[in-house]
């Protein structure tokens, strides 16, 4: 139902809308063609730099350049104000993906052939952080995440629960676990963000994927739409540990690998980690059913990584023969198999069995996307769930949801 913000505080990129970010002239008395690549991401350097190499065998005039650098985010906002951007870009499907893209600086992609390849709900949850009011496709939906419920196969057996379909199973396989004498879910929350996959994996077939366009509108409260979702964030919590507040997630990986927990409510993300702490575990995956309605229950996902182009580099045509590139099928397969992802391209799967669980809903493309991504930047969602959790005011919790909310949009 919605995707995904990471922050861009208030940065006015209004201001910057006449700037023409240029990519540098890039070319050579030879022919050959120099690009940056810039990513936001350090952990897909190695993977980058192996497609990159393969890239400069099949097109010998072109050159890429990798940029990664820490506090990537920062680093493009700041030169885009110096009318610097890179000529080919790998960023978050997120906020500032949206300011950057309602700022004009990037290609539309509205009719490439590319954008067709692409798994629709992705291509959707992009135009939605771009907003209604602008038209086109400025970047192609390339590596995606979930939000999943992860648990051991071997216990699930043991205590003889099925995967659940609906919120009334899921809370029937907790009872089961607890009744059996094992911490049915292991909670990290130390950490505030780690409450954000559990809230993302309740409300994403709760609320309406037009909520924050709504709220934005002044039409509709968080009071009014959240009430289900904090009910029912409350009731998981009854199944946690006896420290629920006092572990946190990298503990909490190295704890549910070494046998602590039936469930754990995380991202992908955290599986390699887990596995890591113990590669004898044996894990499985399913969707959230935080709906009775089991075929209302989609998987929250979101976009990890656009890939985009700066309009107003030298060498377009360059540039977006490597989006081809990335975008072909034995290109894409190879960045999740290595980068353990999931991919937006219609047709490659991430084959892990740990992920047969939710393989279906990207088969199908029942896909919806994180509700917080939304959000405003800079409201601080994550600290005052976390609050929430520790307190049990849902009325309380609610109403400072909103006003925050409201506090941020109004600056």
């Amino acid at each position: 139902m919605r995707k995904i913000t990471k922050g861009l505080v208030a940065l006015g990129l209004g201001t910057f809308l006449l700037l023409t970010g240029c990519g540098s002239d890039g070319g050579s008395g030879d022919g050959e063609v120099t690009l940056e690549l810039f990513s936001n991401k350090s952990e897909s350097i190695d993977t980058y730099n192996g497609l990159i190499e393969e890239f400069e065998e099949q097109n010998p005039n072109i050159n890429i350049e990798l940029e990664a650098p820490p506090e990537a985010e920062t680093v493009i906002k700041t030169r885009l104000t110096k009318n610097d951007l890179p000529d080919i870009m790998s960023l978050g499907g997120n906020a500032t993906y949206g300011e950057l893209a309602r700022a004009g600086v990037f290609h539309d992609f509205t009719d490439s052939e590319v954008l067709g390849e692409v798994q629709s709900s992705y291509v959707d949850m992009l135009g939605q952080l771009v907003g209604s009011e602008e038209e086109g496709a400025y970047g192609i939906p390339y590596a995606t995440n979930a939000n999943t419920v992860i648990y051991k196969k071997e216990k699930a057996e043991e205590l003889g629960i099925d995967i659940p379909k609906t919120w009334d199973e899921f809370i029937a396989a907790l009872e089961t676990a607890k009744e059996a004498g094992e911490t049915p879910i292991y909670f990290t929350l130390q950490e505030a963000w780690t409450a954000m996959p559990i809230w993302n994996g309740v409300a994403g077939n709760l609320v309406a994927d037009d909520f924050a366009e709504r709220k934005n509108a002044g039409q509709v409260t968080m009071v009014e739409e959240y009430n289900v979702v904090a009910d029912r964030m409350l009731e998981l919590l009854d199944y946690g540990h006896a420290d629920n507040f006092g572990i946190g997630y990298s503990d909490g990986n190295t704890a549910f690998a070494n046998g602590e927990g039936v469930f754990y409510i995380q991202g992908n993300w955290a599986i390699p980690e887990i596995v890591k702490a113990n590669p004898d575990v044996e894990l499985g995956t399913f969707a959230l059913p935080s709906n009775n309605e089991a075929e209302e229950n989609d998987l929250v996902s979101g976009v990890d990584v656009v890939l985009t182009v700066n309009e107003d580099t030298d060498h377009k045509e360059e540039a977006l023969q490597f989006i081809e590139f990335m975008a072909s099928q034995e290109t894409a397969q190879r960045y999740i198999e290595e980068q353990k992802a999931f991919s937006a391209i219609q047709g490659v799967f991430q084959e892990d069995p740990v992920f047969d669980g939710i393989k279906v809903n990207f088969e199908e493309d029942r896909l919806t996307s994180f509700p917080d991504h939304y959000y405003p930047a800079g409201m601080g969602a994550e600290n005052l769930v976390q609050d929430f959790l520790i307190k049990k005011d849902k009325k309380a919790a609610l109403e400072t949801l909103d006003a925050e909310w409201d506090k941020v949009i109004n600056r």
